[in-house]
């Protein structure tokens, strides 16, 4: 008998669909929560930044979407297709078709005793595809590397083996593009230079997913998502004014207030107040008054009791 198919949704314009993911990772001595229960959605062909402190539970959203770790409870479709519903075998098909990945680690991306253009052509090996050296020369093109096609891994810079990690994981034509700290080990003009390309990929359609802790690279993204403590606090989203200028070399992306930022209420209408702003109000204990004025949701501490 054939085996069952994992079910797919007819949600036309839904990359990835995360709902109630939770992670406990567990111990003989401890357990540790590192998703309390995400909602995520990400539109196909968007440019996302995924930010957080280390622990946040970034990474181990990223891991689950690329079909290498799987929740304690929640679902997350990619694709129209119902992630943990299916078998090991689509599960490959998945991973090799549906999804590139470009680690932070490059020992990860690349093996060291093949050369440049042998990397690229790897995937394309395991699925089968044809015209397999005519794409990888295309793809050494695209990332400015076609005269390291010969060169090994001990040959390249930090840098150009990050690119030649993106080639790879473009290489079977991915729809959905995710990529850990891609320029977390790279000189800032090396950076600039990922970052133009996922916006030219992301101009073509591309679908991409970017764990980052370069807020240079964040504030030019077009929405950035924050996690904290494992579920989605806020999100940052491009103002219009800042949109079509990512590559003015003129503007201090460290400084300037590209980007409107939203707090989210997740599904029993909590939300997690910015640091900064808790910082502001002084609180002497965990409690707070929310009132409603003018159209406006109020916050306020207690005031501080007057021990003269």
């Amino acid at each position: 008998m054939p085996q069952e198919q994992a079910p797919v949704t007819e949600k036309s314009n839904i990359m990835v669909e995360a709902d109630g993911l939770v992670k406990i990772y567990k111990t003989k001595t401890t357990e540790v929560l590192a998703l309390q229960g995400l909602d995520l959605t990400v539109q196909k062909g968007e440019l996302t930044a995924l930010i957080g402190n280390s622990g946040s539970g970034k990474s181990t959203f990223l891991n689950m979407i690329g079909g290498l770790d799987r929740p304690s409870a929640g679902s997350l479709w990619v694709d129209g297709r119902n992630l943990f519903a299916m078998t090991e075998r689509e599960l490959v098909r998945y991973k090799r078709d549906t999804v590139g990945f470009v680690w932070q680690n490059n020992g990860r991306n690349m093996l060291p005793y093949l050369t440049a253009l042998e990397n690229i052509m790897l995937p394309m090996n395991l699925s089968g595809s044809r015209h397999r050296r005519e794409r990888a020369m295309e793809l050494l093109e695209m990332v400015g590397l076609a005269d390291k096609k010969n060169s090994k891994m001990n040959m390249l810079s930090g840098g150009e083996q990050q690119r030649i990690a993106i080639a790879i994981a473009l290489a079977n034509r991915p729809k959905l593009l995710l990529a850990d700290e891609p320029t977390g080990s790279v000189d800032s003009a090396t950076a600039d230079y990922i970052f133009d390309l996922f916006t030219e990929l992301n101009k073509d359609g591309q679908t991409i997913l970017i764990v980052t802790h370069d807020m240079a690279l964040s504030k030019k993204v077009k929405r950035v998502v924050a996690i904290r403590d494992g579920k989605i606090s806020s999100e940052r989203v491009l103002r219009e004014e800042f949109a079509d200028r990512v590559r003015e070399s003129d503007i201090d992306w460290r400084d300037e207030q590209t980007q409107d930022e939203y707090v989210v209420l997740d599904r029993a209408n909590r939300l997690q107040v910015p640091q900064e702003l808790l910082d502001e109000l002084k609180l002497t204990d965990n409690k707070v008054k929310v009132s409603f004025r003018d159209g406006r949701i109020e916050i306020t501490g207690k005031p501080h009791e007057d021990n003269s």
